[in-house]
Parts: structure tokens; sequence; C-alpha cells
């Protein structure tokens, strides 16, 4: 196989048409379909499913692409260095939940980036969301907890979807209210101080279970609750409604300096970690990515794991 062979594969699975991909290549759709083919008969598999609408990765595609990329960037490397070429395009997506440090986290990796030009994408969504963008290939890796009740389901989906989790750091529970809130002032929470403030949690769509909710003790009911989509209103509830939500504890002065965060009294940890392709290894980019998060949440007190 050639290098030109992985190029072309690469733009065809981003793209998700031989055609688009020809076009955007300036290359001969006969000539993109032929290099396709050959690549699929020199590694002995199937690398696309074709139809219609377009092409797919097969399960194999999908593993071959991970490889194909990391080949290609290291080719890459190699020549800036040798060279003297520019610095590539740099790609990354990265798919999370609603968390400000994996914000505080993508801010430092762009900033560190040495490339003219890139194209990176931070995608805050649901907990099912960003484990399709990362089974897809959609997002490189994805930014989620676990505790020991949601632990099983969400490691058999993931077993499922051919991903891994891997952890991060271990968080203890604390509430996000707004500064003029009365439990601000608190050195600790209990459950009954939260009684008659509104819940907010991040709404999980069509997969609504308790299991792929963002907030642990998800289970307990809550007289007043509302359900959200996004960290601004959030936030803009707790100084409004005088509401709560419950996370890790780390939040960003910069980007959040109406928001602080009390330690909650329960028998909880959070369990912070990314997933990715089992199979797949990371790109250069994506390590300083996770580099970055361990060093923005290295302040705050947290347990680094892995």
């Amino acid at each position: 196989m050639t290098l030109q062979q992985l190029h072309y594969f690469i733009e065809v699975a981003a793209e998700g048409s031989i055609s688009a991909a020809a076009e955007l290549l300036y290359v001969a759709q006969p000539t993109m379909s032929a290099a396709m083919k050959d690549l699929e008969a020199r590694v002995g598999r199937d690398l696309l499913v074709r139809s219609a609408r377009g092409v797919a990765l097969t399960t194999d595609g999908t593993e071959f692409l991970g490889y194909a990329r990391q080949v290609v960037e290291q080719v890459a490397l190699l020549e800036q260095r040798y060279l003297g070429r520019p610095p590539s395009r740099r790609l990354l997506g990265v798919s999370a939940q609603h968390y400000s440090f994996a914000v505080d986290a993508f801010v430092r990796m762009v900033k560190r980036s040495d490339a003219a030009e890139y194209e990176f994408s931070l995608r805050e969504t649901r907990t099912f969301d960003i484990i399709e963008d990362v089974r897809t290939l959609r997002s490189e890796l994805g930014i989620v907890y676990r505790n020991d009740f949601n632990r099983d389901v969400l490691d058999k989906l993931l077993r499922d979807s051919g991903l891994a989790f891997h952890p991060l750091f271990l968080a203890e529970p604390h509430i996000f209210v707004a500064r003029k809130n009365p439990l601000a002032t608190l050195g600790r929470a209990t459950l009954a101080d939260l009684a008659d403030l509104p819940r907010l949690t991040f709404d999980q769509g069509a997969n609504n279970s308790f299991y792929f909710a963002e907030e642990i003790l998800s289970t307990l009911s809550s007289r007043r609750e509302i359900r959200v989509s996004d960290r601004a209103t959030i936030f803009n509830l707790m100084i409004g409604l005088d509401g709560y939500t419950i996370s890790t504890g780390i939040i960003s002065d910069d980007l959040d300096p109406e928001i602080v965060a009390v330690p909650l009294d329960v028998d909880e940890r959070i369990e912070i970690g990314w997933i990715g392709h089992a199979a797949i290894p990371l790109t250069e980019l994506a390590q300083t990515y996770l580099a970055e998060v361990r060093s923005v949440v290295a302040g705050f007190g947290v347990t680094l794991l892995g």
C-alpha cells in the first residue's frame, strides 16, 4: 500500500463519499475508486461499505482508519523535522459531557498547537451521543464519568461498541451554586440542604436513562427539577433560580466566575475518564489534550489515575 492511498482513504472516510473525496483532492472519481479497491485488495479486507448514499466504514475499516491517521501524522512530522516542510493541518475532535475542565484543557491544547492551519472540534453533548461520536470516529475521544451505579451498563455499552474506558482522575462530589446562594458559604452541603432547591440536570434526550445521567444520585427524587441542554443555561438558572447541580467540583474562575463549588456530604466518588477505540492508538494531538486535562485538574485536590 502507498502513502497516497492512505491519504485518499482518510478523506473518503471523512467525507463519507468517494466522489466527494475525489473532488476535494482534485482526483478523478474513477481513480479514487480504483485506489480504494486496490487498498482493500492489498490488506485483504473490506474497509468500506458502498451504497447509493455514499460509503461507510466496516469494523475493519474503522480500525484501519486509526492506524492510517497515525502513519500519515508521523510522516508529516518526519517531513517537517528533516525536510523543512511546514506543519501540516492539525485535526482533532473531542466529545465531552458538560465539564469546564474539558474546555480549559481544549483551550490550552489549541494554544500549544504549532500548526499554521488546524481543524478542531469540541462537542459538549449527551452521554449516548458521545459514545456514538467516538464509535463512528466523528471524535477521536470522549470525556465521560462513571461510578458504582452506572459502571456495568456503561462498560458493556462501550465493549459492544468496540470502545474502552480509561480512567483520568477520581473526584469528590460537589454542588455548583451561584455565589449569592446561601449554600455557597457552607463548608459542606448535605442532601437535606438541597431539598427545597431546584435540581438542574443535563437532558439526555431519547436516551434519558438514569444510567446515562451526567449527575450522580440521579435516582433520588426531587420536588423541583429542571432539565437543560447546555452549560450556559444551567449556570443562568443557578443564578436566577438558586438552583444547583452535582458535579466534580472543578470549575474555572475565568470561564464561570459567578459559580462556586461546595463539597457534598455523600459517600460517593466520581471517576472521570476518556473513551476511545480499543484497537486504535491515540494521535499525538489527542495525547496532548489528555495531558492538558490532567494539568488543569491537578490543582483541585483530585486523585489522578492512569
